[in-house]
């Protein structure tokens, strides 16, 4: 049911960089609706804008200048075909149910027409198959339509109008059921692409204005305060601010921002307020681009949809051949018109693309954003996983692990208490760490103050039984409070070595103790490893900028097969390309700015959830659930949609040629072949559809949950 070519010509009439405009002609008889056109080549990758003038045939693109040209954006609207077009013009609507109404209409005219009337009637309902085939045959050579329409003709041609008519209407209700299986399966993944509303404050003639995100422009003075996401990336104009990055750089502690500084999209203030100069907005910035992934993705062909494809394509002279054969030995049109109605194109080409569609569907229900089929074929090709360490293997989120009171009198659990004591209405992650440590204490003690100072990005001061307290950084209380710190080093660069964050406590002018603090391992990360290895990784590696002895203990807890500690950026992408010149294929797990590189070269790169905008930019799949168990999910997902469309291709292979055969002996006629055919390719279809035996949502989440346990 393929179709031939819709725009057929395209002359230059300008183009600047980014931008082209050209005056355009249809195929002869081809659809000229300008809203269709439009959505059809918007689809084409790289295009972000598309207007049509019918009146001057003027065809306006705009286009991503660093990922394509206008010459390859022109060979594909060239390419498009009819069919395939119609279906990408309709994908926020229904494809036209005309042409089925309208055979639908002349096979129950059938019986009741005039002798007479029922050739040109018959003939009439036909001519647009037949005239797609014709175009088909001398641009492609022998496609499924010309044989759909050689079945046709000969029906028409030995009289025999109800089959010709039925197989008419056959053929469109076969395409028209088709047509609406890819703008579903196509609707399911733009679903996840919603994006969220949300407005910035920003300075206009000199007053503060709260503006939607969309109407901010490079140039504006957007202010963020605390509590507020930075909506742009720019550059510091004034105030100062804790800014949380996790998000951008995976660093748990948030870092001091003044004027100066650069500061990202997706960060969080947490204290203070920033006046910022934005330099990025829209959809420059990477958190906007995610979207652009998926969308073109559902134009991207993967390794198995293009061999799906081309075995269709060689299959088709085949059955030609077949139908020749049956001729010579039979010398019966009927059974050659049976032959012809079945092929395995369209099962064959369009199932597989479905299939993708709806298990990047049921990924995006469970809590993983698939950018394209090349993502899940490659993930189910993966046999070793290499995971970042902070934030992905661990939570990112601070713990106390050590408390050290060098005054005597004072024990650990008064350090934590004192602490806890000033930090408890501050919400710096420092010290919601602190406080949840003095709660879980057998016996959590409240000590009496005075008012507490908060001193950004450098900690809080106050004054219990007429001593002041402070707590901090090392600056803080050995710069700012004259608090010496030198006599306590050994214990201070021995905490450091084991990759932990201090908090200094001073008081009275002492410094009483530390407190050190590192993020967590997360409880179900051995259970997603564990399930991994059943589900065929053959090695589990883990790369970090940590102390090498603090990532050994890591690694041993987890089981993994190595790593590597004490890396920069660089080191891990090199790592990869090591481990790839060796033949492994690389999953990489990872969520900071500093792991984009080693997303971008592996095999295929998985970022968590709160991870920065730019590591979920570079990577294939991103998780949105900051639940590590995903990263299995995916992987048995890509594994049951490589089984769903091995399983659909041999269901394709084996009905076609038992149908193919049932008509060559005679056992069927046209009519009945073509119900078969069109039956079994819509069945299959809307089996790739359903996703018929996908991992479901609720599923996937028990059975991660019961990883857990089973590991907890």
């Amino acid at each position: 049911m393929m179709a031939s070519a819709w725009v057929s010509a395209l002359e230059p009439v300008h183009a600047t960089r980014g931008r082209v405009r050209w005056r355009y002609a249809l195929r002869p008889g081809a659809s000229a609706d300008v809203q269709a056109l439009e959505r059809a080549v918007l689809v084409v990758d790289g295009v972000r804008k598309v207007r049509v003038n019918a009146a001057a045939r003027a065809l306006v693109v705009e286009y991503d200048h660093r990922t394509t040209t206008a010459e390859r954006v022109a060979i594909e609207i060239l390419r498009m075909d009819a069919v395939r077009a119609r279906r990408a013009g309709a994908a926020n609507g229904e494809p036209s149910a005309a042409p089925l109404a309208l055979s639908a209409a002349t096979l129950l005219a059938t019986r009741s027409l005039q002798p007479g009337l029922q050739a040109p009637v018959a003939l009439g309902t036909a001519i647009p198959l037949l005239g797609e085939a014709m175009d088909d045959f001398l641009e492609k050579g022998v496609t499924s339509h010309v044989l759909e329409a050689m079945a046709v003709a000969i029906s028409i041609g030995r009289r025999d109008f109800l089959a010709a008519n039925t197989t008419s209407f056959l053929l469109a209700l076969g395409e028209y059921l088709e047509a609406s299986i890819e703008r579903r399966s196509d609707e399911l993944l733009k679903h996840l692409l919603k994006p969220a509303v949300d407005e910035v404050w920003v300075e206009r003639n000199g007053e503060e204005v709260q503006v939607d995100a969309d109407e901010v422009r490079v140039g504006d003075t957007v202010i963020v305060a605390t509590g507020a996401v930075i909506p742009v990336d720019g550059t510091v104009l004034g105030g100062e601010a804790l800014v949380n990055e996790a998000t951008m750089t995976g660093e748990s502690v948030p870092v001091a921002r003044r004027r100066g500084d650069a500061v990202l999209s997706g960060t969080l203030v947490e204290e203070g307020r920033l006046r910022i100069y934005a330099e990025k907005v829209g959809a420059q910035a990477a958190v906007a681009r995610i979207a652009d992934f998926v969308e073109q993705s559902l134009a991207v062909k993967s390794k198995t949809q293009l061999e799906a494809a081309r075995m269709a394509d060689r299959l088709v002279p085949m059955v030609l051949g077949l139908a020749g054969a049956t001729w010579l030995v039979s010398r019966d049109w009927q059974r050659v018109a049976a032959v012809l109605q079945a092929d395995y194109s369209c099962a064959l080409k369009l199932s597989t693309p479905v299939a993708f569609k709806a298990a990047m569907y049921a990924a995006g229900k469970s809590g993983m954003l698939v950018k394209g089929a090349k993502a899940l074929e490659r993930l189910a090709e993966a046999d070793t996983f290499v995971f970042d360490k902070t934030g992905t293997l661990s939570t990112g989120r601070l713990e106390v692990t050590d408390s050290v009171a060098f005054k005597p009198g004072y024990s650990p659990e008064d350090l934590i208490n004192l602490a806890a004591s000033v930090e408890e209405h501050y919400f710096h992650p420092l010290a919601l760490a602190v406080v949840e440590a003095s709660r879980r204490l057998e016996k959590p003690r409240h000590f009496d103050h005075k008012e507490v100072e908060f001193i950004v990005a450098h900690g809080v001061a106050s004054v219990i039984d007429g001593r002041r307290i402070v707590v901090g950084s090392r600056h803080f209380v050995e710069d700012d409070e004259g608090i010496p710190v030198a006599a306590h080093r050994e214990v201070i660069d021995r905490l450091h070595v084991e990759g932990k964050t201090l908090l200094y406590i001073g008081f009275g002018g002492e410094l009483l103790g530390v407190i050190a603090l590192r993020d967590g391992l997360r409880s179900n990360s051995a259970a997603t490893i564990r399930r991994l290895r059943r589900l065929g990784v053959r090695r589990v590696l883990m790369l970090t900028g940590d102390h090498p002895e603090r990532a050994c203990a890591m690694a041993e807890a987890l089981g993994l097969d190595a790593f590597h500690a004490g890396l920069m950026p660089q080191d891990k992408a090199s790592i990869l390309q090591a481990l790839a010149a060796e033949g492994a294929r690389i999953a990489f797990v990872g969520d900071g700015v500093n792991d984009a590189p080693a997303l971008s070269g592996a095999h295929v790169g998985i970022s968590m959830h709160n991870g920065a905008d730019v590591a979920r930019l570079a990577s294939d799949v991103a998780l949105l659930e900051d639940d590590i168990a995903r990263v299995a999910d995916a992987r048995a997902l890509a594994l049951a949609t490589r089984r769903l469309i091995d399983s659909n291709f041999k269901l394709t292979v084996g009905l076609n040629t038992t149908i193919l055969s049932a008509a060559a002996f005679g056992w069927l006629t046209p009519v009945a072949a073509s119900a078969l055919h069109n039956g079994t390719t819509i069945a299959i279809l809307l089996r790739a559809l359903a996703g018929a035996g996908l991992p479901r949502g609720p599923s996937v989440r028990n059975e991660s949950a019961a990883q857990g346990g089973v590991a907890a």
